[in-house]
């Protein structure tokens, strides 16, 4: 059973772009959390610079007034500790333009009304703790105070395999199972889609 920790869960507007930034190490650093929101071929073009001004622009960090934010960073005290990405889901350019999300379903990929979670990273030291978990929860909420309809995920089976930390960037099974999302499909041997309707 999963020890209850007393994670704080924040829109990324509330936290600090410097913690934002010490949690976005090694591939999530390069990536600045842009290649699902860009897509492949515009990612891979656009340099690391670029993708973190880019990032910077959105997330608002340092700006509790803003009236938008793309995710939301959990801290363990004052520590911060895990970054998740969710939004609309038709921002997601890599997601919609993927046909393994879409398979068996049939419903518009743009409709502003679901939204996605696209990304979870939690930083070194710091795993294993069940960041995951609260990072899925404030997600949730954060998805829900912004008019969503639903949220979904695309979690990693791993059948006990070992995985790399940029496989498992879209999150294991378990804490969205925790948090109320029912499986929709299973794309692949290796993916599911869940879905929280709100």
């Amino acid at each position: 059973m999963r020890q209850a920790v007393p994670f704080r869960v924040v829109p990324a507007n509330e936290a600090s772009w410097d913690d934002l930034q010490s949690i976005l190490t090694g591939a999530a650093g390069r990536c600045q959390c842009e290649r699902q929101r860009l897509g492949d071929h515009d990612w891979w073009d656009m340099p690391v610079e670029g993708r973190m001004a880019l990032f910077e622009s959105e997330v608002h960090c340092d700006d509790p007034r803003a009236e938008e934010t793309i995710g939301v960073v959990a801290y363990l005290e004052s520590e911060p500790v895990g970054w998740c990405a969710v939004d609309r889901r038709g921002v997601y350019g890599r997601l919609r333009g993927s046909p393994v999300p879409w398979k068996g379903r049939s419903e518009n990929p743009d409709d502003d009304s679901v939204w996605a979670i696209a990304c979870l990273v939690v930083r070194r030291g710091f795993r294993g703790r069940g960041v995951t978990y609260a990072l899925v929860e404030g997600a949730v909420e954060h998805a829900r105070l912004g008019g969503a309809a639903a949220v979904e995920g695309y979690p990693m089976l791993t059948h006990g395999a070992k995985t790399t930390g940029d496989e498992m960037s879209v999150g294991p099974v378990a804490p969205f199972r925790a948090a109320g999302f029912r499986e929709v499909s299973r794309p692949t041997t290796r993916r599911v889609v869940v879905r929280l309707d709100l």
